[in-house]
């Protein structure tokens, strides 16, 4: 409990005495470009080849004559939306992301970087670690759009290769019955997670004490810690927004 409660503390002073609005401006863009840019390939990989293996194995157990084919892509789709392309996208960028950024601030701070922030009057919370959520409350929507439209793409590849099903019924499958807000239910789980991975994150690295021991228990710890957060949220946003 004493532990979050300065994780709560630690968010509130995010937003106290911040600076310049222009100053933020070009550290959120270079942000993005470190967590969105640099996580192209881990996603672009990660996100396709999980279309391909839920389209075959699907297939695989699709052996009732009576079940239409194009059933397989409309799991691949489904799956895809509300699990596969912001959940398993968000864990992943938690070992990705979370691990850089607890990381940079834990060499930050041992190396007594934001002790000398705070001694020059700025508020190191603000500076150091609110372009970073914003960042990743930006890029993450993004990058899970971009495992969705991978996912079931690479279920389309992967049931076009293997003859598991035809590219007319996939596509039919895709089509059929089609749930808008699914989408939109993956988004508003990518930025939950955004900011939950990059705040605990965050908050593991801001806190090192020690030396590059520390620094590498703390990474292990955020990784740690967000993956349980972003699967708590998950049960919890899936009771809200889908039960």
């Amino acid at each position: 409990m004493s532990k979050l409660g300065k994780y709560l503390i630690f968010l509130g002073k995010l937003f106290t005495n911040p600076e310049k609005f222009r100053v933020y401006v070009s550290l959120v863009i270079q942000e993005c470009m470190d967590i969105g840019i640099n996580s192209l390939l881990i996603v672009t990989i990660v996100a396709s080849f999980l279309g391909a293996v839920t389209c075959v194995q699907t297939a695989a157990n699709m052996d009732n004559p009576f079940v239409p084919q194009y059933i397989i892509s409309l799991i691949v789709r489904d799956s895809t939306l509300l699990e596969l392309g912001p959940t398993i996208t968000c864990v992943v960028l938690s070992g990705k992301v979370g691990s850089s950024i607890a990381g940079q601030l834990g060499t930050m701070r041992i190396t007594e970087q934001i002790d000398a922030l705070e001694v020059m009057g700025i508020n190191s919370q603000s500076y150091l670690v609110l372009p970073k959520i914003l960042a990743s409350v930006i890029t993450f929507p993004m990058l899970v759009t971009l495992a969705c439209f991978l996912g079931i793409y690479g279920g389309y590849i992967a049931g076009w290769l293997t003859g598991a099903i035809s590219p007319q019924e996939y596509i039919h499958g895709i089509q059929f019955n089609f749930k808008g807000n699914y989408m939109f239910f993956a988004l508003v789980k990518s930025v939950v997670f955004a900011f939950l991975i990059a705040s605990i994150a965050s908050f593991q690295g801001f806190y090192t004490k020690g030396g590059a021991y520390e620094v590498g228990k703390a990474s292990t710890a955020a990784v740690t810690n967000s993956c349980i957060a972003v699967l708590i949220a998950d049960y919890l946003l899936a009771q809200l927004l889908v039960g």
